[in-house]
């Protein structure tokens, strides 16, 4: 390393620990204003999204080898490249339609699907990207630019959903960033929320009766179903979800909706022990499960109720198409017969293997398909559907 470079990194981590008092004093006044206790949620919310402090908004690298983790694109463009198989499925069924991408990361996936697309003569009319963090908009607008300049004219950045769609939305490891509430079981049976709250200058996270508004009654329907009764249990449960799949049901209008990401149903998500829930942080390619520390320096998720996905779907209007495992999904789209007719086969293979062995990420991510006015069904689901499992 030379001394320029040494400073630059110097000059990088300065910024970075700025940026992270400011979070930090801007979460120290919303506990001070919530009476010293803050919703987890909220906490949670600062923390990734705060408008230029939170994790995904500020500037430094967080996805690939120099970020904090890894996702499906970055390992092989296999993933992009079987995603565009099911999306050409749909648009064909339309007679064409426009890709939303939620959250769209580096832009590797973009770039994939796109390219993909384009070779089976199945191009969009238009490729929207819904990303709240600026830096990442400029980092996906450069390498398009770079890998597929011919096609940037396509692609368009909104700020919100739009009006109307007629196509693919696309949201890969987009529900496990969404904020959670987290709450535990007391030895009475009663319910706790946890919240985050200060003490000599550190964050921290303490207890107290339910206090968010619709807590208390969602946790009650776990409870009905059998889910997250026993003392000293603490898990998590989305709230948000109902709210953002109605605005997604209002925004399609004819479609589908794939949602890839790391869950389970239901009775697996609070099955009886998994007393501390799934909340886990990642920074520089190492898990933890400590939220207070690092502030808006470290990804903060949770694993994703596909239950609860999938009754939300129905309440926003959609059909569930299908829901199976990652695995599963690519070999329905052809992952093989990609992997076999690529010039590069050998080289992609250790990807490949990634993508679909149950120990790394085969088993662990899920796919989610929800469609309105799709008729017939979809190639991603016609290894295995494990709908009946939800």
């Amino acid at each position: 390393m030379d001394d320029t470079t040494e400073r630059s990194g110097d000059t990088d981590r300065t910024g970075a620990t700025e940026v992270s008092a400011r979070l930090a004093a801007q979460i120290r006044d919303e506990i001070a204003a919530a009476g010293g206790r803050l919703p987890f949620d909220r906490f949670m919310e600062l923390a990734l999204y705060a408008p230029g402090l939170g994790y995904y908004v500020a500037g430094a690298v967080k996805l690939g080898r120099d970020g904090d983790f890894v996702t499906a694109p970055e390992i092989s463009p296999l993933f992009g490249r079987c995603l565009a198989v099911q999306c050409a499925e749909v648009l064909d069924r339309l007679g064409g339609g426009d890709l939303l991408e939620l959250g769209a990361g580096t832009g590797t996936l973009t770039v994939e699907v796109l390219c993909a697309l384009e070779q089976r003569n199945a191009l969009p009319r238009r490729y929207l990207i819904l990303e709240p963090s600026p830096d990442l908009q400029e980092r996906q607008r450069a390498l398009i630019q770079e890998r597929i300049p011919h096609l940037a004219e396509r692609c368009a950045w909104l700020s919100r959903l739009p009006a109307t769609l007629r196509g693919v939305v696309l949201a890969n490891e987009v529900l496990d960033a969404m904020p959670v509430h987290r709450f535990s079981i007391r030895d009475d049976g009663g319910i706790d929320e946890v919240f985050v709250t200060e003490r000599a200058g550190a964050f921290l996270e303490v207890t107290a009766p339910v206090r968010s508004l619709g807590l208390a009654d969602a946790l009650g329907a776990l409870h009905a179903e059998g889910f997250a009764k026993t003392p000293g249990y603490s898990s998590e449960i989305n709230l948000r979800l109902p709210a953002w799949m109605k605005a997604l049901g209002r925004a399609l209008d004819t479609g589908l909706v794939l949602l890839v990401d790391y869950g389970y149903p239901r009775p697996a998500y609070y099955q009886p022990d998994r007393t501390m829930g799934t909340l886990m942080c990642h920074v520089r390619h190492q898990a933890h499960g400590d939220p207070c520390a690092h502030i808006g320096l470290q990804d903060i998720t949770a694993h994703v109720d596909f239950t609860a996905v999938a009754e939300a779907g129905d309440a926003a209007g959609f059909e569930l198409a299908g829901f199976t495992t990652q695995a599963n999904f690519l070999i329905g789209c052809g992952i093989d017969r990609i992997l076999s007719e690529s010039p590069d086969a050998f080289d992609l293979t250790p990807g490949a293997k990634q993508l679909l062995l149950p120990t790394i990420m085969g088993e662990r991510f899920k796919v989610m398909g929800l469609t309105k006015g799709i008729d017939g069904a979809l190639c991603g689901f016609s290894i295995r559907d494990l709908s009946e499992r939800l």
